[in-house]
């Protein structure tokens, strides 16, 4: 599939667009005597905090650079989309600031405290039993109901949003006097990380880009490796925000244009993150907002030892008896 990849000037006009409507989350410079042991000494660690994004996730930048271009009568007929919690929380938050409605399709294992939020901000949760099935039910719904179905991470319009945490993070670096030699990022689809590497290339072409996902919900690795979108038959990870079903043709080429690599980690390692950015940077977060460190400790470390490297620590939605299963010994499951 060829496309024509958002440009730095798309990017920054839409984000002068979304406006308020969403945060330019900060950047830190994570010093710690714990972070130096588990990436060595001599890397730099900065975080693009995008988990105090409103909503607590990435995702309103994408959602709502779908929804502003929707016309009058489609916005009366409102949203419809899939997820397992921060998508619906985003279009839960979306819909009520452009006054329309959302109705989401959740699987049935979705997590309380995402499906709790997602009902305070007025969202029509349907739950079924899977992601499979939540995207068939969501196209009766974007059938018989008129409602305009917005993709959690499809679509040239989302990928021009997320790109935004990509140009955000080499402006604010820049501005902090610094540059970064390689970028991580987490894929639950290619929506983010397609975006993010499209801005950073775009804007820092010798910084590298680097793709995480978690080994059970590895559809990205695998597309590279085939050299097409694949799909999997199952999703088998703690973190659940990363776990979708199949690569789509958009954020494949588009992540395969600027990324340089898509690396894997398992859920321990992701647990070994979590706690790390709890104790260094004070940072309650899901476990995908942890995968890009995940990366930076284990599979990428002695790669990008030395180097100045960016995490994008992408969402924190989650309640603390969970956080505390994943982050205490002998509490997570197996």
């Amino acid at each position: 599939m060829r496309i024509d990849p958002p440009t730095v000037e798309a990017i920054r006009a839409n984000r002068v667009r979304l406006g308020d409507l969403v945060v330019t989350t900060p950047i830190r410079q994570l010093v710690d005597d714990a972070v130096a042991e588990a990436v060595g000494a001599s890397t730099q660690v900065w975080l693009k905090e995008e988990l105090f994004q409103r909503t607590g996730s990435f995702k309103p930048r994408g959602a709502l650079s779908v929804m502003l271009d929707l016309d009058a009568e489609a916005l009366k007929r409102g949203v419809t989309g899939v997820s397992a919690g921060n998508h619906a929380i985003s279009l839960g938050y979306s819909a009520r600031i452009l006054g329309t409605t959302a109705k989401v399709v959740m699987p049935k294992t979705a997590n309380a405290f995402r499906l709790q939020l997602c009902r305070e901000l007025g969202v029509d949760v349907q739950l079924v039993d899977n992601v499979t099935e939540a995207f068939e039910k969501v196209r009766d719904i974007e059938a018989n109901e008129g409602r305009t179905f917005v993709h959690p991470y499809e679509s040239p319009k989302t990928a021009l949003g997320t790109a935004s945490v990509g140009m955000e993070f080499i402006d604010q670096m820049r501005d902090a006097g610094a540059s970064l030699d390689a970028v991580i990022v987490a894929a639950g689809g290619g929506g983010l990380t397609g975006g993010v590497a499209c801005a950073v290339k775009q804007m820092s072409p010798d910084t590298e880009v680097y793709v995480v996902e978690p080994e059970g919900a590895d559809t990205m690795y695998r597309s590279f490796k085939e050299g097409s979108p694949q799909s999997l038959d199952a999703v088998r990870t703690i973190a659940d925000s990363l776990g979708a079903p199949r690569c789509e043709p958009y954020s494949f080429a588009l992540n395969k244009m600027f990324v340089d690599e898509v690396v894997l980690v398992n859920d321990d390692q992701i647990r070994d993150a979590m706690r790390l950015l709890f104790r260094s940077a004070k940072l309650v977060v899901e476990p995908a907002g942890a995968a890009a460190l995940a990366a930076l400790m284990y599979p990428l470390r002695s790669r990008l030892e030395g180097k100045s490297v960016g995490i994008v620590v992408c969402g924190g939605n989650i309640d603390a008896e969970s956080f505390a299963k994943q982050i205490l010994p002998n509490t997570a499951p197996s």
